[in-house]
């Protein structure tokens, strides 16, 4: 029943043909629950494992290598080879793809439980009305229509129209739902609001809300899927995973490069079609197979197989080093996305505020002599912890407040005119609360002021356990006074009173709104001597202005406390006796900013990062909070920058564009409006992140790019979430934006150096070809090479220090390539240079080399002619493992040069030593000690195809693998100097080499 709020109680309880005095019959109760259904949120059936599977799959690049894998397993059939080294290479190459899917497959199981979390929130049992007669039911059998009474401490068990008040109010805290500070009020009467948002139905109780004061009975008007947490529900399900920018460009850069190979293979068997009919071969059939299988050698050469596991490795590496700074990930690829966020959708109760209401202002009167006086107090501490002092108006800290009467008084009245608890929960390491914020906040006040008459005060205090410290002083006042009578809080008085006696006296303790108590105060308590004096209007138009100042300006919820001397033998207290009060002062609270989070926004600013807040308090406060943050002082005033939820929806769509990149403030908002929020900015192009820490803003975590939930926040954010700050702080989302853009840079540099070194290897296989030239490398070399070669140091890579200026840069586009133009001609002259290279040492060892045979070139080309004619030499030389192991260890070699040129993309080895990142360092010398294990080991080398080779040798490697670090720093030069930058290529090709292409929608 969608419009309830608008009916009056009457009409609801008509519409389900139910008698408030006796709730609903038996049959009706099957009828109402075959009608609309068990008040459970439905369970989602998971994705089939088989499926997940599939999906790990479902990518160019590793159906082009599961191709290669099972047609080199053929050729080996059809070729009659047997052992080992016949279907190494087809089997190492499923086992990797085999252990990716394994990590995506482990990695999406874990990631959808926010909506089993949301179970947690619905209520276990409800008392209910059946038959004329009150019973305590499980909360799944409530059917619309059913009476349910609610009191202190229930948690709402389904969405509930108000009937009836049982008592002079009924407050619910309501912030999982709409992530309002303040516990609100809730009445009977029919709301007139046109297009209501949660916060304006305030005759609705909604489903895993808690009653925090009074009791009432209500009519349930919604149960399971048809209540605010099941519409909750409903926009997670409809929410689709976002593919990460990362993941978009690796798959754009995979298509372009799954081309290009497809194209090089079939032109390296094209251009060997003359060599099809070679005696060498056995026959046309024969060397067409022989060719293809060049062709298939060459494919698994140019895709770079780790590619995957080397990002994820790079990523996990990543979220440990976040870990450490209280971010801790949920999701791998979130933490590159941070890199490129460009708005930051921040929760405003909890992220930027403790959402721990709390006392920062106190306003008493000091003295009449010479003119009337009053005089304020500071008090810091932003958390329920009695941690904090109390301060004059020059920041001079009071060394004993309770000496001061009024303060005196203040503590004495926050502590016996209550209702709450304040306790330490060692489990979680906190003080807690039990009941409303505003009377926990004056515990709390209660335990700054301290106690009088003691020297050593303060210092004793915190000589007390955590446990005793919660409520030492608020315990004392208890024992040293009585409770006699209680007269409760009413809305029509709007305040509390209670007796209170002690030895030969009683007094009467009374707070409530200022306007109420102040009306009814004829004198004032003195903080310089304890005297009391009449309540001049004098005074009270300079208290009034206090109170307009706080309650205006500074926003803050005030609240006045006053006094009374009672007759004592008086055992209670009735509304007549609420005059004639004496004026202790003012007490102005709010729901403080954390401390961090003012450098932190600005920090974000500073990277290019916007910064909207979104909450479902009120403007004002909102807009006051803003300024307190002081992150907002740039704006003269909020004007076309702040909107309520209602104001944005009416504005015309064009207006609504323009508001939506001017928007800093979003307030009086409900779940449906953060998701919608989040649409239209990602309509905009924009990366969103979006905090939060309530049950509300669950949606929207998941919808965003990136959710961030807080660690204290509910399990059902947390479950949605794409990361979790642990420690609350604001502060920890610039260094994780910090570390994601640092990996985002190192997971560049690291396929730059894959695939340049692949590169490498295609234009030695390609040239070789097209030279009629031996097989420099065999299959199972090039595999080495790829994965143990390539792997470690691109694995250590990851490891790269992030740059100083990191958080100074704007934040990439979502649609930069991440393969610049620039880039790729970097990767193509790095990668000649690496395959001709790797060439030069084949043909070095045939032409010049000592141990070699020293054959004329022309005699090198035409080695398939060999058999066919009379040579000086024996054939069985081109047969010989030297020439190919000098190709594969100048591979290797000149690939570690190459893995020093990626410690900086742009900043010189002079700049950026290799010892900056010693994990490079290592990855290289156990990478060679694991090539000199394969050369001079030997059964490995009768494996690999290799043979020890001599110093003489190994300086010829040396010397043609160090030219690639002159080179790069060459290019590194012209990248600095901007000039590659805005090179133009004429052979660029949009299709082939994808740059700006518009995210997804």
């Amino acid at each position: 029943m969608e419009d309830a709020y608008a009916r009056s109680a009457t009409e609801v309880l008509e519409l389900f043909s139910v008698d408030p005095a006796k709730g609903l019959i038996h049959s009706q109760v099957v009828e109402h629950a075959r009608i609309y259904g068990r008040n459970v949120l439905p369970q989602e059936s998971s994705t089939p494992f088989l499926k997940l599977v599939l999906k790990q799959f479902d990518d160019l690049l590793v159906k082009i290598l599961i191709a290669a894998a099972f047609i080199s397993f053929f050729l080996a059939l059809v070729n009659g080879d047997t052992g080992l080294t016949a279907f190494l290479e087809p089997s190492v190459i499923l086992m990797i793809l085999a252990a990716n899917a394994a990590v995506g497959v482990i990695t999406e199981t874990n990631a959808e439980k926010a909506i089993e979390e949301l179970q947690a929130y619905q209520a276990d049992v409800a008392t209910v009305l059946r038959n004329g007669c009150f019973s305590i039911l499980p909360a799944t059998e409530l059917v619309p229509g059913d009476v349910v009474e609610v009191n202190v401490g229930c948690k709402v068990p389904a969405d509930m129209r108000m009937i009836e008040l049982l008592s002079d109010q009924l407050r619910v805290d309501q912030a999982i739902l709409t992530g309002e500070s303040c516990s609100v009020e809730k009445e009977v009467d029919s709301t007139l609001a046109v297009n209501a948002v949660y916060q304006d139905k305030t005759n609705i109780l909604f489903s895993g809300t808690v009653v925090v004061a009074g009791r009432a009975r209500a009519v349930v008007i919604g149960v399971g899927s048809n209540t605010a947490m099941g519409s909750i529900r409903d926009s997670m399900l409809r929410t689709e995973d976002e593919v990460t920018p990362l993941k978009k460009k690796l798959d754009e850069f995979g298509t372009f490069l799954a081309k290009v190979i497809a194209g090089i293979c079939v032109l390296v068997w094209l251009v060997n079609i003359g060599h099809f009919h070679d005696p060498s071969h056995g026959g046309f059939f024969r060397g067409a197979i022989h060719y293809f299988k060049i062709a298939v050698a060459l494919a698994v050469a140019a895709i770079p197989e780790g590619l995957p596991a080397v990002v994820t490795t790079c990523l996990a590496l990543g979220t440990k080093r976040m870990a450490r700074l209280n971010a801790i990930v949920r999701s791998l690829p979130s933490v590159e996305t941070l890199g490129c966020t460009t708005v930051i959708c921040s929760d405003k109760t909890g992220t930027l505020t403790t959402n721990m209401m709390s006392v920062s202002k106190i306003c008493v009167f000091h003295s009449l002599h010479p003119a009337p006086v009053s005089i304020e107090y500071g008090v810091s501490g932003t958390t329920y912890a009695p941690e904090g002092v109390i301060f004059d108006n020059a920041g001079t800290q009071l060394e004993l407040p309770a000496q001061l009467p009024c303060l005196l008084h203040m503590a004495m009245c926050s502590a016996l005119c209550n209702e709450s608890t304040l306790q330490y929960n060692p489990d979680k390491g906190d003080y807690e609360k039990i009941g409303e914020s505003t009377e926990v906040a004056l515990r709390v006040l209660a335990e700054k002021v301290g106690l009088p008459g003691f020297d050593s005060m303060p210092s004793a205090l915190h000589m007390l356990s955590k446990h005793d410290r919660a409520s030492y002083c608020n315990h004392h006042w208890e024992n040293q006074f009585k409770r006699v009578f209680v007269l409760d809080f009413s809305r029509d008085r709007k305040m509390m009173s209670v007796l209170c006696t002690r030895k030969q006296s009683a007094v009467m303790f009374s707070k409530g709104s200022p306007e109420s108590i102040m009306s009814r105060c004829t004198s004032i308590l003195c903080n310089e001597d304890g005297s009391i004096i009449p309540l001049t209007s004098e005074i009270r138009a300079e208290l009034v202005a206090r109170f307009n100042s706080f309650a205006g300006k500074e926003t803050l919820r005030c609240l006045a406390l006053a006094l009374k001397w009672m007759p004592m033998g008086q055992q209670m207290l009735a509304f007549e006796d609420e005059k004639d009060l004496t004026l202790i002062g003012l007490v102005g609270m709010l729901d403080p900013p954390r401390e961090e989070v003012q450098d932190a926004m600005l920090s974000c600013m500073n990277a290019g990062i916007r910064v909207i807040v979104v909450t479902g308090d009120n403007k004002t406060t909102a807009e006051s909070l803003c300024r307190k943050i002081g992150a907002f002082d740039h704006l003269e005033d909020f004007v076309g920058y702040s909107y309520t939820a209602s104001e944005f929806e009416e504005l015309p769509a064009l207006q609504k564009t323009v508001a939506l990149q001017r928007l800093a403030l979003f307030t009086r908002v409900e779940p449906s409006h953060k998701r919608m929020l989040v649409e239209a900015l990602q309509n905009q192009n924009e990366v969103v992140a979006m905090t939060g820490d309530g049950v509300n803003d669950a949606p929207a975590l998941k919808k965003a790019d990136i959710g961030i939930a807080m660690g204290s926040g509910t399990a059902v954010a947390k479950s949605a979430s794409d990361m979790v700050l642990a420690d609350d702080n604001f502060a920890t989302i610039v260094a994780a934006i910090a570390e994601g853009r640092a990996i985002y840079n190192n997971t560049k540099q690291f396929i730059r150096y894959m695939i340049s070194s692949n590169i490498g290897e295609v234009v030695c296989i390609f040239v070789a070809a097209v030279l009629g030239i031996p097989d420099t490398l065999v299959p199972v070399q090039l595999l080495w090479v790829n994965l143990v070669t390539d792997g470690l140091p691109a694995t250590a890579i990851g490891f790269n220090k992030q740059d100083s200026d990191v958080m100074k840069s704007k934040p990439r586009k979502v649609n930069e390539a991440v393969v610049s133009g620039w880039l790729f001609f970097r990767y193509l002259v790095i990668g000649a240079y690496v395959g001709l290279a790797t060439v030069a040492g084949f043909i070095w060892w045939f032409v010049y080399s000592e141990s070699g045979p020293k054959l004329p070139y022309i005699e090198l080309m035409n080695f398939d002619t060999c058999h066919t004619r009379e040579t000086s030499y024996p054939c069985n030389v081109f047969d010989d493992r030297h020439p190919s192991t000098v190709s594969m260890t100048v591979l290797v070699v000149v690939e570690m040069f190459n893995a020093l040129n990626n410690l900086s993309e742009n900043q010189s080895l002079l700049v950026i030593p290799p010892w900056s990142n010693l994990w490079l360092v290592g990855s290289i010398i156990l990478t060679m000690l694991l090539h000199m294990l394969i050369l001079y080991v030997q059964p490995l080398s009768i494996l690999f195809s290799v043979t020890p080779l001599s110093w003489s040798d190994w300086k010829v490697v040396l010397y043609l693998s160090f030219p690639v670090i002159i080179i790069d720093e060459l290019l590194k030069f012209f990248s600095r100097k901007q000039r590659g930058m805005r090179f133009n290529f004429r052979f660029w090709r949009a299709d082939l080499l994808p740059r700006r292409e518009l995210r997804d929608k």
